[in-house]
């Protein structure tokens, strides 16, 4: 069998999801082992992506980052000084 790698550079490949379904072991390795990044299309379009472990950490790594800069900035804002009661904020939030 026969399987198509379009290249966008040296690290990153496009396939359809059929081709990576048929050679799914061969595209993990390529991941794991060569560090490539796959993009998985379906009729033209970029739906999903498999990427190195590490990718992901470092975008887990940046959410989180990000996530504790909003949660300083809240705390920051004297608005935010006073304190609501358990049952006061399911009623806002209407839980």
């Amino acid at each position: 069998m026969s399987v198509v790698y379009v290249s966008y550079n040296s690290s990153m490949s496009e396939r359809r999801i059929s081709e990576a379904r048929e050679s799914f072991s061969t595209t993990i390795n390529r991941v794991t082992f060569g560090g490539e990044r796959v993009v998985l299309t379906r009729h033209g379009k970029r739906v999903a992506a498999v990427v190195p472990i590490e990718d992901l950490e470092l975008i887990e790594a940046l959410e989180d980052a990000r996530d504790l800069d909003d949660v300083r900035a809240a705390l920051a804002d004297p608005d935010n000084r006073e304190r609501i009661g358990w049952d006061d904020l399911k009623a806002q939030l209407g839980l």
